[in-house]
């Protein structure tokens, strides 16, 4: 499962696995600037926290100053994680314009860097723990054996390439035929190659890796329409209102015991559409839900929208 913002905390981790554990969880991803800074440490630590039951987890850093990734893999190293990922692959404006995320791809010889210091920040335990690259196609145009080349130069265990460039965002289909061209070339190094982009079943998924001679490959938004992704063998069009229901109250609980009043409620309402969906009265039921602003608030739109289900039953039970 793909590492994304505000998605990949704990609490999806736990939810994912009560409906079909991935072969590898990823972190959200974390600052390694923050994280090597006193006051930015106490703040994202908890984004590093994982249950026992979610190993294997790499977590996944991002930034520009190679020393503060030597750092940041001794702590995973410290935490016990099975990886580490580095992000040179996310196009928000704000993380690129630091030479971070996407912004890499521009600089080659900082990010061969940032490799070559996470590796050795992995080493620092007597054994090193293995580190893999995400990363995109290119940035303004399509530089997929160019960059690719680049990265094997640094020797990393993996490398992950979503199917865009920085440039297309995700507002164009995923080029898998260059994920191809790049995993040719990862293979004559003996570089693991992942493939991201547009995978929308398991059954897709794999075919995608038999087509493309690929190790692996990376789900993210598809998880979205279908957190039963990883277990082939569930239907979600299966699943029942309540039982949707339900895993968003899990949820919900999951979320509030993690972060409390730390995180800001809002980003628990982007997942409101994946469980309330697919049923008679959904769309309805997410308009109140979104107007909610707690736990507290979604239990009760919850609770109101039982009660009219189980009114309508009864009224339908006595019609001729």
């Amino acid at each position: 499962m793909a590492p994304m913002a505000d998605v990949t905390d704990s609490a999806f981790r736990q939810i994912i696995l009560s409906c079909g554990k991935p072969d590898i969880f990823y972190t959200e991803f974390v600052s390694a600037d923050g994280l090597c800074s006193e006051k930015g440490k106490l703040k994202l630590v908890p984004h590093l926290a994982f249950k026992k039951n979610e190993k294997p987890i790499v977590a996944q850093f991002f930034g520009a100053n190679p020393e503060n990734f030597y750092k940041c893999a001794q702590l995973a190293v410290e935490f016990g994680f099975d990886g580490i990922d580095v992000n040179m692959g996310c196009p928000a404006g704000k993380i690129v314009k630091h030479d971070s995320g996407a912004g890499l791809i521009l600089n080659p010889e900082l990010a061969k860097e940032i490799v070559r210091e996470t590796k050795r920040g992995a080493a620092s335990a007597g054994w090193r723990m293995p580190v893999s690259v995400k990363t995109r196609i290119g940035y303004n145009k399509i530089i997929t054996e160019e960059w690719i080349s680049h990265l094997i130069e640094a020797k990393p265990d993996a490398i992950i390439i979503h199917g865009r460039t920085m440039k297309e965002m995700s507002k164009v289909p995923a080029h898998w035929d260059e994920i191809g061209k790049a995993a040719v070339l990862c293979r004559k190094a003996g570089i693991s190659i992942i493939g991201n982009g547009d995978i929308a079943t398991y059954e897709e998924g794999v075919k995608k890796a038999e087509q493309y001679g690929l190790d692996g490959i990376m789900v993210g938004r598809a998880i979205f329409s279908n957190p039963w992704f990883f277990d082939p063998t569930i239907d979600p069009a299966a699943k029942t209102p309540k039982e949707r229901i339900e895993l968003l109250k899990k949820h919900l609980g999951l979320f509030t015991e993690l972060w409390g009043k730390d995180k800001h409620f809002d980003v628990m309402k982007k997942f409101f559409k994946t469980y309330i969906s697919g049923f008679d009265g959904a769309k309805e039921l997410r308009t109140e839900l979104m107007k909610t602003r707690n736990e507290q608030g979604v239990m009760e739109a919850l609770r109101k929208h039982a009660i009219i289900e189980l009114n309508g039953i009864y009224q339908d039970n006595q019609r001729p």
